[in-house]
């Protein structure tokens, strides 16, 4: 009994040593993870027609952060949804370049439109619906034309898709119900998207390829 005694108390002795070892360990770690600067993060501007759907789709692209609504391209002053002459319905995308690359956004956002159209996307016609890459740096821009001509080879059409680079100060963030609308409003969302044919085109035009995580043509 009294060597079953001592060992108890060896093993409880024992056991409280490791916990506090176990618990100063975690705690080093734990001080050294909140220690470490935050990752690099970058942004680029797309305008793919209704900005619910452009939303919807990078929402699920692995290494976005952030997609944001807004108005993007015009030179009217504090565009709203009721007016914003002369600007595009945009997404401001936010994205950790060491998970996803610029490049294979890109090619993503071409499988999400139909770049061939330069009046509007799908049943959204006019100005404010039309597709452009608005890159917010000079190597972005350059990327973005490479991109563009080699969709243009697969393809074999014009795209209409602009490249203009922007100034992060152009852009406008969208009312506060516009945001995450596909959902909040996810069964609105699916009948406007379904009835507008997005899916359709997409489908006739990429076929397997249409608006699928990665793409498929090897850019990186």
């Amino acid at each position: 009994m009294k060597f079953r005694s001592v060992l108890s108390r060896a093993a409880l002795t024992l056991g409280l040593l490791c916990a506090g070892t176990a618990a100063a360990l975690s705690a080093g770690m734990a001080a050294e993870k909140v220690a470490e600067p935050a990752g690099k993060t970058e942004s680029v501007i797309l305008a793919g027609g209704c900005f619910w759907c452009v939303e919807s789709d990078f929402d699920k692209v692995p290494g976005v952060l952030e997609t944001v609504s807004g108005y993007a391209g015009g030179t009217f002053p504090n565009p709203t949804y009721e007016r914003h002459p002369g600007h595009r319905e945009v997404v401001r995308i936010t994205y950790d370049p060491a998970k996803v690359t610029f490049p294979q956004l890109v090619s993503y956002f071409w499988r999400t439109i139909d770049p061939v159209d330069g009046a509007g996307q799908f049943c959204d016609r006019g100005e404010a619906y039309t597709t452009a890459i608005y890159p917010l740096t000079s190597e972005q821009t350059e990327q973005a034309n490479q991109s563009k001509a080699h969709i243009e080879e697969v393809l074999g059409k014009k795209v209409a898709t602009p490249v203009i680079q922007l100034d992060p100060k152009g852009f406008t963030e969208a009312e506060g119900y516009h945001q995450n609308y596909h959902t909040i409003n996810s069964i609105k969302y699916s009948f406007y998207r379904y009835s507008c044919g997005r899916d359709a085109r997409l489908k006739q035009l990429w076929g397997d390829d249409a608006g699928k995580w990665p793409p498929r043509d090897g850019m990186s």
